[in-house]
């Protein structure tokens, strides 16, 4: 089944995991964003494919998400625009969301019971188009960064935070590694609880006094153009098992 593309835009750091997580959880949307403030959405919507956006209304600054919706109405026709559905703590703003277009309204606290009959309602008026492959929105301070997922080593959770390695930089990311893992699995692989890897970027593989490491990057030569990286003991095995499945000049034992 087609999955819808999501894009949350929500300033609370918690809330917006937690909503991210139940969109992904119903298995029905693959979350390809989630940002903090309407000017980032802006500039994500301009850059990925998006079916629905999830719109928080009170953000910090005095921002308002239906800004985001009023300029997306106003710019773009009906068929080529996203669906809106505002997810937030207040109903105060129902007749406005009505009047813009807005398809639902999710109100705190959500439930996955909810965001699935939200997302079965958006499938069921059709499959939207597949177009370009999904690219990854990384934060460079104020800026956002759109990575093409062939350039990308690894992703990295480090305190309560993910980043992507790539030949383009470290980048903060505001997905878990559990959100990307379901949109971009089959390319990568889990070889730490804190990492995933592209392995085709894998170089090195080293086994010292019981620890294994995963060097990946462009080269050999220039770890500082890479990244080596843990591999949990109970990951090792599949990792070795998967690098040798698409190689060769290595005698089998």
């Amino acid at each position: 089944m087609t999955r819808l593309r999501a894009l949350v835009l929500e300033d609370e750091w918690p809330a917006r995991n937690y909503l991210v997580q139940l969109i992904e959880e119903t298995r029905l949307a693959e979350v390809v964003g989630a940002v903090g403030c309407v000017g980032d959405a802006r500039e994500a919507l301009a850059g990925l494919p998006v079916d629905v956006v999830f719109v928080d209304v009170q953000l910090c600054g005095g921002e308002s998400g239906l800004d985001l919706v009023e300029s997306a109405v106003a710019s773009q026709p009906e068929g080529s625009r996203p669906a809106f559905v505002l997810a937030t703590a207040h109903s105060q703003h129902a007749k406005k969301a009505w009047e813009l277009g807005v398809v639902d309204y999710l109100l705190k606290p959500f439930s996955e019971e909810r965001v699935e009959q939200c997302l079965r309602r958006l499938l069921s008026r059709g499959s939207p188009p597949r177009s370009e492959a999904l690219r990854v929105v990384a934060r460079r301070k104020r800026s956002l960064v759109f990575l093409d997922p062939a350039e990308i080593w690894a992703f990295e959770a480090s305190d309560r935070m993910s980043y992507v390695h790539s030949r383009l930089g470290k980048f903060d990311v505001d997905l878990s590694l559990a959100s990307i893992e379901a949109s971009y699995g089959r390319s990568l692989m889990r070889v730490h609880r804190n990492w995933l890897v592209n392995l085709d970027f894998a170089r090195i593989l080293e086994r010292d006094d019981g620890e294994t490491s995963l060097f990946v990057g462009p080269s050999l030569d220039d770890e500082s153009q890479g990244v080596r990286i843990p591999v949990s003991r109970d990951r090792a095995p599949a990792l070795r098992a998967a690098l040798l499945a698409n190689a060769t000049g290595l005698r089998q034992s």
